[in-house]
């Protein structure tokens, strides 16, 4: 607007707001900073990072990635990111001291804006895997043959099982995959304990409809917590030989008219 010029430093071919053009709003406020020294804890076993109370499973890397270090990043309201580039010096993998080179656009003018800093990493390992350390499971889905089908050897069985096993569980979210601890060989199949009844469940209810099974849930009195009976919980699965196998049809014949 005609008139109008920059309080700091008086140019007036330039828009400004509240009195101050683009360029020297730049100068005098903070377009990124970081606040402290940030903390990232993840867990060298599985890679999960702990947010708030929860650990959560983002790209399973035990290395920090763009995507740990750009939300420590704290962008003026008024700016927009349009490319962040990192770079990092030092060697001590626990204190990591990195570079950010944002180029970014405050006020319709394009800045690149540079900040250093340092992120402490502290390795903890998260609930589940110090579950599996320590052999943890809440639920157990035990992998069976038919009991009217043909009978197996047990390496064939095992061999079999398996297949269907891992059919079953491409096919399964990824909450109850990570919910999986470990498995057990035995002569009549497999014996798979999981850290969560609820995705045992779900796993075991989903192989019943995509292996053409049979399904039975029983529960056991393991101990109590917070003045609660606490139960684990086994679901036997029996698949057939054909589980999960779809066989083409025969064709109907065709009639011949005369």
């Amino acid at each position: 607007m005609s008139g109008e010029f920059c309080v700091v430093c008086g140019r007036s071919d330039v828009a400004v707001v509240d009195g101050v053009c683009a360029e020297c709003a730049a100068t005098r406020a903070s377009l990124v900073h970081v606040e402290g020294r940030p903390v990232v804890v993840l867990c060298p076993t599985c890679g999960a990072r702990k947010i708030g109370q929860l650990w959560q499973r983002q790209g399973a890397s035990t290395l920090l990635a763009p995507d740990d270090l750009t939300p420590l990043l704290v962008i003026h309201p008024e700016a927009g990111v349009r490319k962040i580039r990192w770079t990092e010096a030092g060697l001590n993998p626990l204190l990591r001291q990195l570079e950010a080179s944002v180029d970014l656009v405050f006020r319709g003018a394009r800045r690149t804006e540079t900040v250093k800093f340092e992120v402490k990493v502290e390795h903890r390992t998260c609930l589940d895997c110090s579950r599996r350390t320590g052999h943890f499971y809440t639920a157990v889905i035990q992998l069976r043959a038919a009991l009217d089908g043909p009978r197996e050897k047990p390496p064939a069985l095992r061999e079999r099982l398996d297949r269907q096993w891992e059919t079953l569980m491409g096919e399964s979210r990824k909450s109850v995959k990570a919910a999986l601890s470990w498995k057990e060989e035995l002569p009549e199949g497999w014996d798979f304990y999981l850290t969560d009844t609820l995705s045992a469940r779900s796993l075991a209810r989903l192989g019943k409809v995509r292996l053409h099974g049979t399904l039975k849930e029983s529960a056991t009195l393991w101990g109590r917590k917070n003045g609660q009976d606490v139960y684990r919980v086994t679901f036997c699965l029996r698949v057939p030989v054909d589980g999960g196998v779809v066989r083409p049809t025969a064709a109907a014949p065709v009639e011949r008219q005369s």
